[in-house]
């Protein structure tokens, strides 16, 4: 026993928290684990279907996941005002897992029709969205603030791990599973974060002194749009609003850019595949040791405010040289750069922002933010890139334009930081 404790501690020293949150890191860390292998063994399906489906046409489907996030929104706030806390992840993560299994019928039944690929490829961007959201809301709701800054980069390094791996065993099943197959194997892999749950809430219940023993038995309070009214009702929800939406600017730029260039450079479709698979791998290995040895004690020394600015800063100096020398080589080496970013510093700090809110703004408010409000941002700055091209001056004015939304990031994200590092109350 002792020698167990000692390794424990050594453990615990060697990754920068505390020896009794080992075993809550780690069941963090799987949870995101099964969730991300089966979405990035899905995600290069996705952008090759994006391909399939029209470069050109990348704008429209972006609009149309907005409008889908549209749809669902009210449907699970409907679905969190009936359902307790405690199970309201299984009821999410069961109909998306059944949903996953109508898919996979659909790409069996239609593996070339235009129509499914785009059908398909709305339906992942918000599956992707939706359950992340939520599986953040569940960590936010486990964890108080003082222990996010230790381990939820951690437990992102399980959706970097993921992420890896889904890349690699999504290569070595299509063959043998195809589409479909993968579809449910993913399926598979959701349901498999239920008991993880489980075990999170447990946890939860014997370690937060500072919550009611049955508030997880009770459903969310308030009403279905509620997430939606919040925001405009509390100047810290419109802070996280407006940064989502700058950083999502900056994505959509790049990935239309990226898809254009790929399209332009790789005609075959299994070259475009392997493009993409390559591109992931290198994201989530960078973030995955980042993650696991830097975040951490970067949170707890600097802050959320570093967390929130430095990688903004660093994608408007990417910008900059993609203006001067547009080519895929230089695209590619941004695109790694704000992804890594994004994977190991600004979405561990911005989900410890929602350590601080209410139960209503951890799932009802976070949910929109995370879905709608993001993809509203995709749909916008989609349309604003397609209407750049359509004005011929390429990626340079696109460029420039993602130089200002970083710069306007890092603003935001430097005050919502040193907001949260003060620990100043929520403001409504």
């Amino acid at each position: 026993m002792a020698a167990q404790s000692t390794l424990r501690g050594r453990a615990a020293q060697a990754l920068g928290i505390r020896a009794g949150e080992l075993a809550p890191a780690a069941c963090g860390f799987a949870f995101f684990f099964f969730l991300f292998c089966g979405y990035f063994m899905l995600r290069p399906i996705r952008e090759t279907m994006g391909i399939q489906a029209g470069v050109d046409q990348l704008q429209w489907l972006f609009t149309a996941t907005f409008v889908a996030m549209l749809a669902v929104v009210p449907l699970f706030g409907w679905l969190s005002a009936r359902v307790p806390r405690a199970t309201l992840v299984t009821w999410v993560y069961a109909v998306f897992a059944l949903t996953m299994a109508g898919f996979a019928v659909l790409l069996h039944l239609r593996p070339g029709s235009v129509w499914a690929a785009r059908t398909f490829y709305v339906w992942l961007s918000v599956f992707n969205l939706f359950v992340v959201s939520i599986a953040w809301s569940l960590m936010a709701d486990v964890f108080r603030m003082d222990s996010a800054k230790r381990l939820f980069a951690l437990i992102a390094a399980g959706a970097s791990a993921g992420g890896l791996s889904g890349p690699l065993l999504g290569g070595l099943l299509a063959g043998v599973l195809g589409p479909a197959g993968l579809l449910l194997l993913s399926a598979l892999l959701l349901t498999a974060t239920l008991p993880l749950k489980r075990w999170l809430l447990r946890w939860r219940a014997a370690n937060r002194e500072d919550t009611a023993p049955d508030d997880m038995a009770r459903p969310i309070e308030g009403a279905v749009l509620a997430g939606i009214s919040r925001i405009f009702q509390s100047p810290y929800l419109m802070g996280i609003s407006l940064l989502v939406i700058l950083l999502a600017t900056l994505s959509t730029f790049l990935y239309m850019e990226q898809a254009r260039l790929v399209a332009h450079a790789f005609p075959d479709t299994a070259q475009r595949i392997r493009v993409f698979s390559t591109l992931d791998f290198a994201v989530q290995a960078l973030s995955l040791l980042s993650q696991v040895f830097i975040t951490g004690r970067v949170a707890a020394r600097l802050g959320l405010r570093f967390l929130l600015t430095a990688v903004p800063l660093a994608v408007a100096a990417g910008f900059l040289v993609l203006a001067a020398y547009p080519v895929f080589g230089v695209l590619a080496a941004a695109m790694v750069l704000r992804r890594v970013g994004e994977y190991a510093l600004i979405k561990p700090g911005r989900e410890m922002l929602f350590t601080a809110v209410p139960p209503e703004d951890k799932y009802k408010t976070k949910n929109v933010i995370d879905t709608v409000v993001y993809r509203a941002g995709d749909a916008a700055s989609g349309w604003v890139k397609a209407g750049v091209d359509m004005l011929g001056y390429g990626a340079a004015l696109i460029a420039l334009l993602g130089t200002a939304c970083a710069l306007g990031a890092a603003a935001v994200g430097y005050g919502l930081g040193k907001r949260a590092d003060a620990r100043k109350p929520v403001d409504y």
